[in-house]
């Protein structure tokens, strides 16, 4: 018995070296309905299962990280065309849906020329999103606001800086910063995944 045990420990622990990316959670099989950025109906994971997913998370009243963010997303596509890497979608998901229309998600997209081939853009319902927010990691807290003379309010969030990598499963393998990540390591860990 003390042997088969020693056995087990072991083989747990080399297969665990050995895997380059692995799992760093698993946000399971739940089904996020959501809305992308043309006012389609998605349903989240389901809308890219069977590939490698690059994701980030925005608001687009953001100042700050969420443009530097959704820039490196650019980068890091282009990079992917560049080197004929298949199979891989973007997705950036607003965790602010009550400002975050599908019709400012275009806008947002198209002031930035970002290519829609294999990038969509998410939103939806609050209780929905905060769901999906909660199962992924991403905290993202209301914070200081600006009030227009018009009466106008915008708010911003203090929120979690991150782009995921995600398998063709939907299990997350790799966090990184998302308003200074290194491109050149992200490509690695995609074609460790093909």
């Amino acid at each position: 018995m003390k042997k088969l045990l020693l056995f087990l420990i072991i083989e747990f622990f080399l297969s665990s070296c050995t895997e380059k990316l692995p799992v760093v959670d698993d946000p399971g099989n739940a089904q996020y309905n959501l809305v992308d950025q043309n006012n389609r109906k998605v349903v989240f994971p389901e809308l890219v299962k069977g590939k490698l997913v690059v994701m980030n998370y925005i608001f687009t009243n953001c100042p700050d990280i969420c443009p530097l963010s959704t820039n490196n997303m650019r980068l890091i596509q282009e990079r992917i065309k560049k080197e004929k890497i298949n199979h891989i979608e973007f997705v950036s998901v607003s965790f602010d849906p009550l400002q975050d229309s599908p019709e400012v998600l275009r806008k947002f997209a198209g002031i930035r020329n970002l290519d829609l081939s294999n990038w969509t853009f998410l939103t939806g319902e609050k209780p929905m999103i905060d769901s999906l927010m909660r199962k992924i990691g991403i905290v993202a807290v209301i914070g200081d606001s600006t009030v227009f003379k018009d009466g106008r309010k915008i708010y911003y969030y203090i929120h979690t800086d991150r782009i995921q990598l995600m398998d063709e499963d939907g299990k997350i393998r790799k966090n990184y910063k998302g308003s200074s990540i290194n491109v050149d390591e992200i490509l690695a860990d995609v074609k460790s995944l093909q």
